[in-house]
């Protein structure tokens, strides 16, 4: 019980931190140079352009029928975190407005403010989704259509909810220059969650077939390399065989590799990319 209360006291600390940095991304950047990048924040901006509301008050206004969806369809602990996030990167929004300056871009000048924008609200958002929270809006939505059409990956429906509201501000700014700076903010924001919610913890998870496989594993044992041995069968020769499954980061990728060739060059190596592995030589659970 006590280490759920301080689970649940660090979670709203990191969120209530994360919303801020998503604010300040949203403020300085983003809202002041009319860049939509996707979901509610991006239709809050547009809205904003031609109504005399705050964008903060608008993101927590959109929000409210896909929080209380939220709530009817998806996980109690989560929406509980969603809504805190909502609330406070809305009145962290709009107090921006009242104390901290914004950057203008200046003609041609707006890739800056779509690559730091993207990214500094990417930071954020990521430091709420390690927190096991969202920051709201389309998030939601795509959760819930996740559901209702499993047979869709929440990516491409990320994609295409973000992509109608990019080409909703090219109508209402009539600049196709709003348009590209959006696709490079939300492109910089993806990449700096992951960053966030991964650590950067890139690997590649190797399967290796080889007739040499006892003096692969050798090897890669020497290098201190986790290695587990697997046996298998070939469909078509009936031959049985070790398999050795491995996960190294990316910056020993090449040298695996190259340690396979020179044993075996005839070897059949199946690489995947791992945005994480969790254990023993790499982060801990």
């Amino acid at each position: 019980m006590k280490s759920t209360v301080l689970r649940w006291i660090r979670d709203i600390i990191v969120i209530i931190i994360g919303s801020a940095v998503y604010s300040l991304g949203v403020h300085i950047f983003i809202s002041p140079n009319s860049i939509a990048p996707g979901g509610v924040t991006g239709i809050a901006v547009i809205i904003a352009e031609f109504a005399p509301i705050k964008v903060g008050t608008l993101i927590l206004l959109l929000n409210v029928p896909l929080i209380i969806a939220g709530f009817i369809k998806l996980n109690k602990s989560t929406m509980v975190k969603t809504l805190i996030a909502v609330g406070l990167i809305s009145v962290f929004t709009d107090l921006a407005e009242m104390f901290v300056p914004v950057y203008k871009a200046g003609a041609g000048d707006g890739i800056l403010a779509a690559v730091f924008g993207g990214g500094i609200m990417g930071f954020g958002m990521g430091m709420n989704y390690r927190s096991e929270g969202t920051t709201g809006g389309t998030d939601i939505l795509t959760k819930i259509l996740g559901m209702r059409f499993p047979e869709m990956k929440l990516g491409v429906l990320q994609a295409v909810i973000d992509g109608i509201v990019v080409l909703g501000g090219l109508a209402a700014y009539r600049d196709i220059n709003v348009v590209l700076y959006a696709i490079i903010a939300i492109f910089v924001q993806t990449k700096a969650m992951d960053f966030v919610v991964y650590g950067g913890n890139d690997c590649r998870f190797l399967f290796v077939f080889s007739d040499n496989t006892d003096e692969i594993a050798k090897r890669l044992l020497e290098q201190r390399r986790g290695v587990t041995l697997f046996k298998a069968e070939g469909a078509y020769s009936g031959t049985e065989r070790k398999v050795i499954a491995t996960a190294v980061h990316r910056n020993a990728y090449s040298k695996v590799k190259r340690l396979v060739h020179e044993v075996d060059p005839g070897a059949f190596v199946v690489v995947t990319g791992t945005s994480e592995v969790l254990g023993e030589g790499f982060t801990k659970v």
